[in-house]
């Protein structure tokens, strides 16, 4: 959830579809040896409508890049959805990964939150320009910290110069069993000072988020959750996305187990069953790969919001310190391909998972979920960029093709 970005194989793909397993013992490495049961190398056998170059690159995120497992969706210009997965579901016991199976969606959640808050923009009752304070329950005040200063558009863009919260949090095995309200989580930031003059700079904050989760509630009356849920997961048909209810520590559906380390090269340990409420409206949701598709490819076909909001919604500034190229609009990354055009999206990053992708303007998606964060393995900046790598090769399945 931290960050958006940075830095066995049985695929069953709809309309015909044939499986593919890849089983790695490379992440055997990672982990202590005694935890584990013998992983049977590396194969990969064809499947459904995904390039050979995206196949070969999610079996070495496993094999070459230590990730205990891989799994995604890709669906093409025609609709057909394919899917993978690599490694293992369980490092214990070595069993396969199922496919399409859920996943903690970290800061994907912004989108979902920003899609509301551009609703009510869209109904009269937010305006995007206005302070935020004027939508919260109660003043936002700290070092250098004025709610009256900061508009709706900032908080949503990120140029709000508020201070993440998440940096005053302890170790994940500390708080894993820990429940947080988001008042908590608001005491925690205001007692940092802002990092900048609100629209001087971009820089990534939760914070931002959790003001939006707030907002909704003032707003509405109703739990920020429940409100996404209703016009945003039910509208756009996600059977398989929730937020966890309060003290939820387990993932309800199929699912690869999540795992994490204290610090880089460190024995990676599971982290799949925790208390997600730190995360909020910022980062809480559980989903799955194809679900995520279809949420992109519903926001970015007009499904959820008028043509102004997402005009809107897509007006995008540099986003430094994240890859060449991304920008940020208003909770929706762009990214360009190398293939030529941008793929439009979020990802997400939460102890025990990382996910990437983006949808096309012709109808191409990806998403691809790992069941660690880069950032806990020995060559992190490295493993980072293979997971873009992949969802770029996904959607690049010839040089040359135009898209935007």
């Amino acid at each position: 959830m931290r960050l958006p970005f940075r830095t066995a194989l049985s695929a069953v793909g709809r309309r015909g579809s044939r499986g593919l397993r890849v089983t790695s013992a490379a992440a055997v490495a990672l982990v202590s040896a005694a935890l584990l049961t013998a992983i049977p190398p590396a194969r990969v056998v064809p499947s459904g409508p995904v390039p050979d170059t995206a196949r070969h690159r999610l079996a070495e995120l496993v094999t070459a890049d230590g990730f205990p497992a891989a799994l995604a969706a890709v669906r093409g210009r025609d609709g057909r959805t394919g899917q993978l997965t690599a490694g293992v579901q369980d490092l214990r016991r070595g069993t396969p990964v199922p496919a399409d199976g859920q996943v903690r969606a970290g800061s994907n959640t912004k989108t979902f939150t920003a899609v509301v808050v551009l609703q009510l923009a869209g109904e009269g009752r937010v305006r995007l320009d206005a302070p935020v304070e004027d939508y919260l329950p109660r003043p936002v005040r700290g070092r250098g910290i004025d709610g009256r200063r900061v508009t709706v558009r900032q908080v949503l863009q990120h140029t709000s110069g508020l201070p993440d919260y998440v940096d005053e949090l302890d170790d994940y095995f500390t708080i894993r069993n820990r429940s947080y309200t988001p008042k908590d989580l608001l005491a925690l930031a205001l007692a940092r000072p802002a990092r900048f003059a609100p629209g001087t700079r971009w820089e990534y904050s939760n914070t931002n988020y959790l003001l939006a989760g707030l907002l909704i509630e003032h707003v509405t009356g109703r739990s920020a959750t429940d409100e996404i849920t209703r016009r945003v997961v039910d509208r756009a048909g996600l059977r398989h996305t929730y937020f966890p209810a309060p003290g939820e520590r387990t993932i309800r559906g199929a699912h690869p187990r999540g795992y994490h380390a204290s610090k880089a090269g460190t024995p990676l340990r599971d982290l799949t069953d925790f208390d997600p409420s730190y995360a909020w409206t910022a980062g809480q949701l559980v989903t799955t790969p194809s679900d995520l598709n279809r949420f992109f490819t519903a926001l970015l076909g007009g499904r959820l919001l008028g043509p102004g909001l997402l005009h809107q919604m897509r007006a995008t500034v540099p986003a430094p310190g994240t890859w060449p190229g991304a920008r940020y609009g208003l909770g929706l990354v762009s990214t360009p391909l190398s293939c030529g055009g941008l793929a439009w999206g979020h990802g997400g990053d939460i102890p025990g998972y990382e996910t990437r992708g983006g949808v096309t303007a012709d109808g191409r998606a990806v998403t691809v979920a790992v069941t660690a964060m880069p950032t806990v393995l020995p060559a992190a900046d490295r493993a980072a960029a293979h997971v873009l790598a992949f969802a770029d090769r996904a959607l690049c399945p010839a040089r040359g093709a135009r898209s935007g």
